[in-house]
């Protein structure tokens, strides 16, 4: 890589050392003092720098992928008003393990970029879980559920309420119930012998995401719990992936089989009364033979 950046660099050096200050400022930020200089302004590719540069750039894509991850999921349910294979239970544990996760690595003071997608995948947590309990007739229960995880969110990022040593106990556990609210989706999977309208969109990306994150948090936090929390998270996602495929093609899935099914006799019904309608008018129509 030397021998091409070489001849190369007399002519990228006055591009990064003249970048406006916002992405200099940023660039700082990520890399910090020591790999900005080695690998922005001197273009040298230093490994433990590019590993450190890998890793952000991995972070802040599962940053913007989890700002979307679960939209898709939201608009199935919206679009069919079913709950038909998604567990309450899964969405009320992980959304419980990613406000423990929030607040332990907020508090830490670990990089952003290590974390950030906790708080947007939670948000989309609870509209899921709110509109399977409304589609499931419990919308009172629906709002208790907002309600209660604006409150524990709240009491989680106070030191007064939760201290250090207690929350990182909490943290301890939230690897463990992390890893578990997936045991309850996988269990309805099987059990409806489908997915129902579970989104693949989101199940692979959760997948390619914790896999990242294994990466991420090696190469930026020295933290045990956190990396066996992602570890136990991948295993349990890849479950949850082979079941998608799995059971890509069953009625129950979707229910594409019975919308199919719905839509093919709604044409041949429409396809007979427009023959129907034709028989009765030319009976119905006057005849211009003469009569003798």
């Amino acid at each position: 890589m030397e021998a091409i950046l070489t001849p190369l660099r007399p002519y990228l050096t006055p591009i990064t050392h003249n970048l406006p200050a916002p992405l200099q400022n940023l660039a700082l930020s990520l890399l910090g003092p020591t790999c900005h200089q080695t690998l922005l302004l001197d273009i040298n590719p230093d490994p433990a720098c590019l590993k450190i540069a890998t890793s952000k750039a991995l972070g802040l894509a599962i940053i913007g992928a989890a700002s979307i991850v679960k939209v898709p999921q939201i608009l199935k349910l919206l679009a069919s008003k079913s709950p038909a294979g998604i567990s309450v239970p899964a969405y009320i544990l992980e959304t419980l393990a990613y406000l423990i996760s929030l607040a332990y690595s907020t508090r830490q003071g670990f990089p952003f970029s290590t974390y950030g997608e906790t708080a947007l995948i939670a948000v989309q947590n609870v509209v899921i879980a709110a509109l399977v309990l409304r589609y499931s007739g419990q919308g009172a229960l629906g709002g208790a559920f907002v309600a209660g995880v604006v409150g524990v969110g709240w009491a989680l990022f106070q030191e007064g309420i939760v201290s250090p040593d207690l929350l990182k106990q909490m943290m301890a556990g939230a690897g463990v119930l992390g890893a578990v609210s997936k045991v309850p989706q996988i269990w309805t999977v099987w059990r409806e012998g489908g997915t129902g309208q579970l989104s693949a969109f989101a199940v692979f990306n959760y997948l390619a995401g914790s896999l990242s994150r294994i990466f991420t948090t090696l190469q930026e936090v020295d933290d045990k719990l956190i990396l066996y929390g992602f570890v136990a998270g991948f295993a349990l996602n890849a479950v949850l992936a082979v079941q998608m495929v799995y059971y890509w093609n069953s009625p129950q899935t979707a229910e594409h089989a019975g919308e199919i099914s719905k839509k093919a006799e709604a044409i041949a019904m429409g396809s007979n009364s427009a023959s129907t309608s034709g028989v009765q008018m030319k009976a119905k129509s006057p005849t211009t033979r003469r009569r003798g």
